[in-house]
Parts: structure tokens; sequence; C-alpha cells
């Protein structure tokens, strides 16, 4: 199946395995980038927002040490204080994401990928 699909993808990550691995059973081979190794930028992270249809605190992995350590649970910190914070600390990105064209989803749970192949 010939389809565009990219993948923000941690292999340390089972969600993000079972994704990637839902896209293969179907035939579709994603473009993968391993985010951790190759951080978006704030102006990627603004378009993946707006792809995805959401605000950056629906993005932040709140579990994360670095995510109480910068105190991101504050409630007057801007939009923008929160895409700078998952530019420079990309732990902090729920994943996987995945995107074609003009959608993105967040593949928790996996099975979420296939909306963007079904659908």
């Amino acid at each position: 199946m010939s389809m565009d699909i990219r993948i923000y993808h941690n292999p340390r990550c089972s969600k993000s395995r079972q994704a990637l691995a839902l896209l293969q059973e179907r035939g579709v081979e994603p473009d993968v980038v391993r985010y951790l190794e190759n951080p978006l930028t704030a102006e990627a992270l603004q378009t993946l927002l707006q792809q995805l249809d959401m605000g950056p605190r629906e993005l932040l992995r709140t579990g994360e040490k670095i995510y109480k350590e910068l105190n991101l649970r504050e409630e007057g910190l801007s939009e923008q204080a929160l895409i700078n914070a998952i530019a420079e600390h990309p732990i902090l990105m729920e994943r996987p994401v995945l995107v074609s064209g003009n959608r993105a989803v967040i593949g928790r749970p996996p099975e979420r990928v296939l909306e963007l192949i079904d659908g």
C-alpha cells in the first residue's frame, strides 16, 4: 500500500513498536523519525499540534521526571513555553505520533493509527 505516513517513534516504547507493527502488517512502510535523536523544532511542533488539533498540554507526558523538574504543571505557562519545553526535552512528547498529509494522531492505543489508513 502506498501511503505517505511519518511516525515519530521511540523504539523503547511498546506502544510505539505496536503502532509501527500495525502499519507494517497492512503493508505501510512509514517514514520513521526517532524524535529523541532528531527532536522537532518549536516551529515543527506548532505545525504538528495543528495537525493533531490539540494544545501542547495534551501532547505532554506528565509522568516524566523532567515534567516535574520544570514545573510544567503550572497553569500560568504559555502555550509557547510548553512547546519550547517539548522542543528542548523531546522525552516530554507523547508517543507515537503519526502524520499523513495534514492529519495526525497519537497512537494510544496503537489501533488509532488505523484512522490514518482507513479513514
